[in-house]
């Protein structure tokens, strides 16, 4: 694991967090996705998936955790609830940029793992996200598949992986 290089707390997210979460989101998306995805598809996605309804239907019905460095948010993690078979979906996992590589996104998923207790997690990443693909790979996950997405209109490749806890 790596080691902390700065002090954070992570906690469930409460209302108050929403705007900062939006933030965090697009943030993080226009950095990770520059040259990847056109910003006009990447903000239809950011609207619908991170307007203020869906967030607090997020919220509401799904694990959703923030880590705050000095009183401010600094990235966000969240999961599905567990599943009858143990399993759990990685949904979002984003730290603002200037915070990357510090150990805190491994502090956020192994809080989310050690909270929820899945015998089994998975997500989808952009298959050209090599920084998230990296992170995951470090992690242990294991490559499942590679497919073809519809993202609201434009073609992506996506990468399924899973880490067996």
């Amino acid at each position: 694991m790596d080691k902390p290089l700065i002090t954070i707390k992570i906690r469930k997210m409460h209302i108050d967090d929403i705007k900062a979460v939006q933030h965090i989101a697009e943030v993080s998306w226009n950095r990770t996705y520059d040259g990847i995805i056109p910003l006009t598809v990447q903000n239809i996605f950011l609207a619908v998936a991170y307007s203020e309804e869906m967030l607090m239907k997020r919220l509401k019905m799904t694990p959703f955790f923030v880590v705050e460095e000095h009183g401010e948010l600094i990235g966000f993690a969240n999961f599905s609830p567990v599943k009858e078979n143990g399993e759990i979906e990685l949904s979002a996992i984003y730290i603002l940029p200037e915070a990357q590589h510090k150990g805190v996104g491994t502090q956020l998923l192994t809080y989310g793992l050690a909270n929820l207790k899945p015998n089994r997690i998975c997500l989808n990443v952009e298959s050209e996200n090599t920084i998230g693909k990296n992170f995951y790979y470090a992690k242990g996950f294991k490559f499942i598949e590679e497919f073809d997405e519809d993202f609201n209109g434009y073609r992506l490749k996506t990468t399924r992986m899973a880490l067996e806890i």
